[in-house]
């Protein structure tokens, strides 16, 4: 049993990482704020959510932050693992206060909106300058958009991470 929840975190990981290795190719909109993702390696741990244990959502989102620690430095570090965990409890919070009740897409939205609020509450704290907060409400605007696209691509492709991530288990 150990052996198939390490598959299945490795996989998820890996996953991670290379979405968001594929995400950093990706040309730079000039219609888009500064800062501003699309967060495809967002969808990986949302799964991780909804159909494994919470546990690996947030091992994820900290190995992840690692990651960006190795590729972009300490700052994104704490800009990814500050945004990663507060849209982790989020989501997990708004699950169990709606139950079924909530889609996958309204979850997504929350997620990236309180990811891009994570980040801001990290960036203040490490600027000492409240004035960042001001960029807020263009986050909340990019994060409904952005969580709607992530959301989308996770109730497309959910069909293939189930059967990938349940042959893993199963195996």
């Amino acid at each position: 049993m150990q052996t198939k929840h390490i598959a299945l975190s490795g996989l998820m990981l890996s996953l991670t990482i290379v979405l968001s290795i594929a995400e950093s190719f990706f040309p730079t909109f000039p219609f888009l704020p500064p800062g501003v993702k699309i967060g495809l390696s967002n969808i990986i741990i949302m799964y991780s959510i909804f159909f494994t244990k919470k546990s690996y959502a947030f091992f994820l989102a900290i190995f992840k932050s690692l990651f960006v620690f190795l590729t972009r430095g300490a700052t994104a570090c704490l800009l990814s693992f500050g945004g990663g965990i507060f849209s982790i409890l989020i989501i997990i919070f708004f699950i169990f206060v709606f139950k079924e009740k909530i889609s996958y897409i309204t979850l997504s939205i929350l997620g990236a909106v309180f990811h891009n609020l994570g980040q801001i509450i990290i960036l203040g704290i490490i600027t000492n300058n409240k004035y960042i907060f001001g960029y807020f409400p263009i986050l909340i605007i990019s994060g409904i958009i952005m969580g709607t696209i992530t959301g989308i691509l996770l109730k497309t492709i959910m069909p293939v991470f189930k059967k990938v991530f349940n042959t893993v288990q199963k195996n």
